[in-house]
C-alpha cells in the first residue's frame, strides 16, 4: 500500500521529503527504501501534540554519544546524540516546527532495566514527558552471556513491568512507546544468543501490550533489511546500528508514533 493511500497528498509529499527520500539519498539505499515501505503507518492518531515534551530512554543505542554537559538543552544535536533518537527528533522538529516541542535524550550506555529504575526519578519523572520512548534489553542478555550479570528474562520482564507501572502512576497521562530490542547475527552476536534473545523480545511486547503502549518493531525491521544487505551493513557488531541502520530505525519510530 502506498503512502498516498494512507495520507493526504500534502502530508505524504512532505513526509517523503523529510524522512524517506532524505534518508535514502543520504545512504544510497534501495534496501532502506524497500524496508521503510514495508513498515505500515500507525493506525492511531499521532502521539505527539503541541507543547509536548518527548523523552528517549535506553542504553548505548539511544545514548549514541550524546553530550552529557548539555543534556538539559532540548532539541539540539549534541545532547540528542548521533543515532536514531537524533534523526527521529530532527524529522519531528521539521514536521512539527510550529508545535513548540521539547525533546530530550537520557539513554546511558551499558544500562539494563534495573539501572534505568535507579535513575528514573531524575532522568525521567522529573522531566514530566508527555511522550516517553524506551529501548532497553540488549544488555540484559549480553551482560548475562558474558558473565557480568545474573539476570534472566523473567527478571527483565518483571523489572520492566514495574518500571512502566511506576511511570504510569507518577505520570498518568504519559504516552508510552516501547521499542523492540534487536540484534543482527554478526559481530558479537552468535548462536549462543538464541533462542534466549527471542524471549526478551517477547517479554518487551508483553510489557507493551499490558501498558497499552505503542510498539516499535525494530527486530522485524532489521529482519527485512538483511534481505537486501548483510547484517554488518546495518550493525557491524550486531548490536549498535550503523548510520544506515540508525536512519532506518528513525523512520520506523516516526511511523509508529504517527509523526
Amino acid at each position: 500500500m502506498s503512502q498516498s493511500q494512507h495520507l493526504p497528498p500534502r502530508q505524504s509529499s512532505r513526509r517523503d521529503f523529510v524522512r524517506t527520500s532524505a534518508a535514502i539519498a543520504a545512504v544510497g539505499g534501495t534496501a532502506v527504501a524497500s524496508t521503510v515501505q514495508a513498515v505500515e503507518h500507525a493506525e492511531h492518531p499521532s502521539l505527539i501534540q503541541a507543547g509536548n515534551t518527548i523523552l528517549f530512554q535506553g542504553d548505548s543505542i539511544t545514548d549514541a554519544g550524546r553530550d552529557r554537559k548539555t543534556a538539559d538543552k532540548p532539541n539540539q544535536q549534541k545532547p540528542l546524540g548521533n543515532g536514531y533518537a537524533w534523526l527521529a527528533s530532527a524529522a519531528t522538529l521539521v514536521e512539527r516546527q510550529d508545535k513548540d516541542l521539547r525533546i530530550f535524550n537520557r539513554g546511558i550506555s551499558g544500562n539494563k532495566v534495573f539501572q534505568l529504575a535507579d535513575r528514573w526519578q531524575q532522568d525521567c519523572l522529573d522531566l514530566k514527558p508527555d511522550v516517553l520512548s524506551i529501548l532497553i534489553g540488549v544488555n540484559d542478555i549480553w551482560h548475562m552471556l558474558n558473565g557480568n550479570y545474573d539476570g534472566t528474562v523473567e527478571v527483565y520482564e518483571k523489572d520492566y513491568h514495574a518500571l512502566v507501572e511506576r511511570t504510569k502512576q507518577a505520570l498518568p497521562s504519559v504516552k508510552l512507546v516501547i521499542c523492540e530490542p534487536f540484534v543482527l547475527r554478526c559481530g558479537a552476536v552468535d548462536d549462543k544468543w538464541f533462542p534466549a534473545f527471542d524471549g526478551y523480545r517477547a517479554a518487551a511486547k508483553r510489557v507493551c501490550d499490558a501498558a497499552g503502549a505503542v510498539f516499535v518493531p525494530f527486530q522485524s525491521m532489521f529482519d527485512r533489511a538483511v534481505q537486501y544487505a548483510p547484517p554488518e551493513h546495518w550493525a557491524r557488531d550486531g548490536v549498535h546500528p550503523s548510520p544506515t541502520g540508525a536512519a532506518m530505525m528513525a523512520n520506523t519510530w516516526l511511523r509508529a508514533v504517527g509523526v
